[in-house]
């Protein structure tokens, strides 16, 4: 089927899709950024620390907390969170408003100091993604788990769907899916 001819109708049952047209939360967040490319480091920094954390909870549980995420990591600034010591981990773990969990929170502070390190031999995490696209999804495991820390399949798998490197975000007959084809996301490209 071509795909700039997508279906219309509702989505069928079961699926982010017809699940986020009830919820203004996941409508949001489906409607506006789920699988949507995306090339801002903070705005793939902030994406990759909400699915670690997201690891054995809810999406629901992390949209909820997006806000005291951001105001928690410095509003996801690589850099800033990179520089976290001591001080900033034990407020991290004493703060309800994100996930006081020392693994996710060690594996935040870490991945944005090598972040750090991937823009300065890429230029941005944007471009580190491109040069390595088009991946298998079992590729990209591989290559986050040797890259980051706290990345499994699962993490990695919806950290690269919700940014539109690989497939899967949205069904055909999602409006939404429509406004991805435009917008050529990385996995029409390959991969």
């Amino acid at each position: 089927m071509d795909e700039s001819a997508a279906v219309t109708g509702p989505a069928p049952a079961k699926t982010y899709c017809a699940f986020a047209e009830s919820d203004p939360l996941h409508k949001a967040y489906h409607d506006t950024e789920y699988g949507f490319p995306a090339r801002d480091d903070a705005v793939l920094f902030e994406r990759l620390i909400l699915e670690i954390n997201q690891a054995g909870l809810s999406w629901d549980l992390m949209l909820k907390k997006r806000e005291t995420f951001r105001r928690a990591y410095a509003g996801f600034d690589i850099d800033k969170v990179a520089a976290f010591g001591d001080a900033d981990r034990a407020r991290l773990l004493a703060d309800p408003g994100v996930i006081r969990n020392r693994l996710k929170v060690d594996a935040a502070i870490d991945n944005a100091r090598r972040l750090q390190a991937i823009r300065e031999s890429h230029g941005s995490f944007a471009a580190w993604l491109d040069a390595h696209h088009p991946l298998t999804k079992a590729e990209w495991v591989k290559l986050f788990k040797k890259t980051f820390r706290f990345t499994g399949g699962e993490i990695v798998g919806e950290f690269l769907m919700s940014l539109g490197y690989l497939p899967g975000t949205h069904h055909p007959g999602c409006p939404v899916y429509a406004t991805i084809l435009t917008l050529d996301p990385p996995w029409r490209r390959g991969g």
